[in-house]
């Protein structure tokens, strides 16, 4: 469905909306200075800016036959979709992968042919969430770009060197969107208290709401739109029920301000009812985000797995930075789980690779099975504890000099010099381990790793045991 087709425009060229469009929708940026969250394409010169503000003359023998826009949901690409159709003046046309087939397609680019061959607008076919069509389904896409008979901008969330097809990408200029801060989310947020498009001032917000908004968005404006509308229908209807008689959000803002009428307001508690969710009381940048993490990190070294999943769910539906959060994890399987379970640090790595890979909401799965192992494995710091005995003996000038059979001899005259003369080979001794000294002589005898007995430090002592025996902490002959 085209929502802009034939739309009319105001007096600033911006396309009319209908009123009772959803907020996300009347609020979608008409000009490429609304964008938000985009400063590296929006830079003179960049390829976004030359698309939609081609320089005269220019924008035939530069216009790209396909373009992709890769990025997390809510950042802009139907809009920029849009931005580059209206400012060639052609026809904007909406497919989403998840419910048009190939027979959908074909119908758009025989329509764009015939409008072609009769001197009409051309077309530009933009499609959703275009990792969802297969590989027969992507090729069909081929002939109407290197025809031209379309100008395809396809939106994916995945990545496209392994989403797109090999063909298609190549025929595409690629471009990046990135998740929107919280200062873009704020200022997409006031801005749509305040504009006729959107409340038009009939409501405002407490800067206590408009915080949890923004944790609530996660980077993703159509969230942080879709919540506030939420929550100011919550409000208008709380002050019409009183008596107040709320203006509807398509008055002016010149009414909305009037001093005589009390303007509905929108607090955490009206967000909290409005999206029917009950709102994290968690400040990213306070005493709230280190007491949450801090508990987080405390319950998973206590193996306590339920109170850990609490604290991460915390700090999901508050919006922290999912990886943070993994980087936390990755954290807690080295220094709490360490040896006792190594395949803790694995699962954590894992974990963190896959949350950058595949973005939230799924990502909560990812961590949630992270959490879990590392919250029900064995423990032990033994070699978080070996590492910085280690570093505290170097610190304080515990160094000695290497022994002279451990010296590199690979160079001219080492071996003059006595450079590994003495050196015993591991692999060609009775259990592969060849009883020498390695310490400096300084640190002889000196021990850093001390195993508990605690999951497989259990075994890896008995066999830490013999391998000492084998390496007396004697000098050198």
């Amino acid at each position: 469905m085209d929502l802009f087709e034939n739309a009319r425009t105001d007096t600033s060229g911006r396309p009319v909306v209908s009123t009772s469009a959803p907020l996300a929708v009347r609020m979608r940026p008409a000009m490429l200075s609304e964008v938000a969250g985009q400063a590296h394409l929006l830079a003179p010169g960049a390829p976004l800016t030359r698309l939609v503000e081609p320089q005269p003359g220019a924008a035939e023998r530069t216009a790209p036959a396909s373009v992709i826009l890769y990025g997390p949901p809510g950042t802009g690409k139907t809009t920029i979709a849009y931005l580059i159709a209206r400012a060639s003046g052609r026809r904007f046309v909406e497919l989403s992968a998840v419910t048009a087939g190939v027979k959908d397609v074909r119908e758009v680019i025989e329509d764009a042919r015939r409008r072609l061959a009769t001197g009409d607008d051309e077309t530009v076919l933009f499609i959703d969430e275009v990792h969802r069509f297969s590989k027969t389904q992507q090729d069909a896409l081929l002939p109407s770009v290197e025809n031209r008979w379309v100008t395809l901008v396809a939106a994916t969330t995945e990545n496209p060197s392994f989403a797109v097809n090999s063909p298609l990408l190549s025929r595409s200029l690629l471009l990046t969107l990135h998740s929107l801060s919280d200062e873009d989310i704020e200022a997409l947020v006031r801005r749509a208290l305040a504009d006729d498009r959107g409340l038009a001032a009939t409501v405002q917000i407490t800067e206590e709401a408009c915080a949890q908004l923004v944790r609530m968005a996660g980077g993703d404006a159509r969230k942080a739109l879709t919540v506030l509308e939420a929550a100011a229908g919550t409000a208008l209807s709380e002050t019409s029920a009183s008596g107040s008689g709320p203006r509807s959000p398509g008055e002016s803002t010149v009414a909305a301000a009037d001093p005589g009428q009390a303007v509905p307001l929108i607090t955490l508690a009206t967000i909290e009812q409005g999206v029917d969710v009950a709102a994290v009381r968690y400040d990213r940048d306070g005493d709230q985000h280190y007491d949450v993490i801090s508990a987080f990190i405390k319950s998973m070294r206590g193996s306590d797995v339920d109170a850990a999943l609490h604290y991460l769910a915390r700090m999901i539906t508050a919006g922290e930075d999912p990886r943070f959060i993994a980087r936390r994890i990755v954290i807690a399987a080295s220094e709490d789980v360490g040896m006792a379970d190594p395949s803790a640090l694995q699962t954590a790595v894992a974990a963190s690779q896959a949350v950058a890979f595949i973005g939230m909401p799924e990502a909560r799965i990812v961590l949630a099975e992270a959490v879990v192992h590392v919250a029900t494995a064995p423990k032990s710091n033994a070699a978080y504890l070996g590492i910085d005995a280690a570093i505290a003996d170097v610190r304080a000038g515990r160094i000695g000099l290497v022994p002279p059979h451990l010296r590199d001899a690979h160079y001219a005259g080492a071996k003059a010099l006595g450079h590994g003369t003495e050196y015993v080979y591991a692999h060609d001794e009775p259990h592969g381990i060849a009883a020498q000294q390695y310490l400096p002589d300084a640190l002889v005898g000196r021990r850093y790793y001390e195993p508990t007995d605690r999951g497989y430090e259990r075994q890896l002592s008995e066999r830490l045991e013999r391998i000492r025996s084998l390496l007396p902490p004697v000098g050198p002959s």
